[in-house]
C-alpha cells in the first residue's frame, strides 16, 4: 500500500469523527460562510509571477520543514512578498496542518487560500468555505470521475475556486469538466516520491486552454518557472522552498524580484 492509499484510509476515519462533532448546519452559520471569495484562477490570469506560496509543518516525504512559525507571519510574509495566493495544509496527522491554520490564514491576509487537503466527502468542502478558503484542492488519483463532478460542483455553488491536481495522462482525461477552474499537474510521483519537471511539460499540450495550468512540486528555483512558462503555466506551487527558510514572506520576495529580472 502507498503513502497516498494510507492518508485516504485514515481520512475517511477523520472525516466521519469530525461529522459527529460539528454538524453541517453549524458549518453553514459560521461567520466566513457568507463571504465573499477570492479567485485565484483570476490572480494568476492576470499575474507575471503566479507563485502559489504555502504553509506545510512537515510532509511523509521530508519529515520536519519548519515547525517553529507561526502562520500568521508567514501569511502577512507572503501577501507583502506580492504572491498570487496561499496554500495552507490542512492535514494533521501526515502535515502537521489544521483547520486553525487556515482561520489564522485568513484573518491575517487577503490572499486568495487554498485549503490543501485530502477531499473525499463533500463535508470538508463546505468546512473550506466556513474556515475561510477560497479555494479547493481534487486529487484526481483519489477520486472517480463522478466524486470530481459532484464536489466540483458543490464548491462552484459555493464560490469556490477549483484546482484539480493530475499525474499522468489517465487522470487528466478521466477528470476535464466546466466545472474546474485550474489544472494542476503534480510533478512528484506519489507513489515513488521522485520528482520531475517532465510531467508537467508533456501533459500541458494535453490541458485545454480554457483551464488555468498550474505546475506543483519540485519548483525550487527561477529557472524552473522559466523552463515551465513557455509551455502555457501560470501557476506555480511552491511549498518547501520558502518555508525550509526562517523568514518564508522574506524568502518568497527575493524569488519573486529575481523572477522579474
Amino acid at each position: 500500500m502507498n503513502i497516498l492509499d494510507k492518508i485516504v484510509i485514515d481520512k475517511h476515519k477523520e472525516v466521519e469523527l469530525r461529522k459527529g462533532l460539528i454538524p453541517v448546519s453549524q458549518l453553514e452559520y459560521s461567520v466566513l460562510f457568507g463571504r465573499q471569495t477570492i479567485s485565484l484562477a483570476n490572480n494568476l490570469r492576470n499575474s507575471k509571477s503566479g507563485i502559489i506560496a504555502e504553509h506545510k509543518r512537515r510532509s511523509p516525504s521530508k519529515s520536519v520543514i519548519n515547525n517553529t512559525l507561526n502562520v500568521q507571519d508567514v501569511a502577512a510574509g507572503y501577501e507583502n512578498a506580492g504572491v498570487c495566493g496561499m496554500s495552507v495544509l490542512t492535514d494533521g496527522k501526515y502535515f502537521g496542518g489544521s483547520l486553525d491554520d487556515l482561520l489564522t490564514a485568513r484573518a491575517s491576509c487577503n490572499l486568495p487560500l487554498l485549503r490543501k487537503e485530502f477531499i473525499i466527502d463533500e463535508y470538508q468542502i463546505l468546512e473550506a468555505k466556513a474556515f475561510g478558503a477560497d479555494v479547493i484542492l481534487l486529487i484526481a488519483a483519489i477520486l472517480t470521475r463522478e466524486e470530481i463532478k459532484q464536489f466540483s460542483e458543490l464548491a462552484k455553488s459555493l464560490n469556490l475556486d477549483v484546482l484539480l491536481e493530475i499525474h499522468n495522462e489517465e487522470e487528466l482525461h478521466k477528470s476535464i469538466m466546466p466545472s474546474l477552474d485550474m489544472l494542476g499537474v503534480n510533478n512528484r510521483n506519489l507513489k515513488t516520491f521522485d520528482v520531475s519537471l517532465d510531467t508537467s511539460k508533456t501533459l500541458s499540450t494535453l490541458i485545454p486552454n480554457d483551464f488555468v495550468k498550474v505546475s506543483e512540486s519540485g519548483i525550487s528555483n527561477i529557472q524552473a518557472i522559466k523552463e515551465l512558462q513557455p509551455f502555457g503555466y501560470k501557476g506555480f506551487l511552491i511549498g518547501e522552498n520558502f518555508m525550509k527558510t526562517d523568514t518564508p514572506g522574506a524568502s518568497a520576495t527575493e524569488f519573486i524580484k529575481n523572477l522579474g529580472q
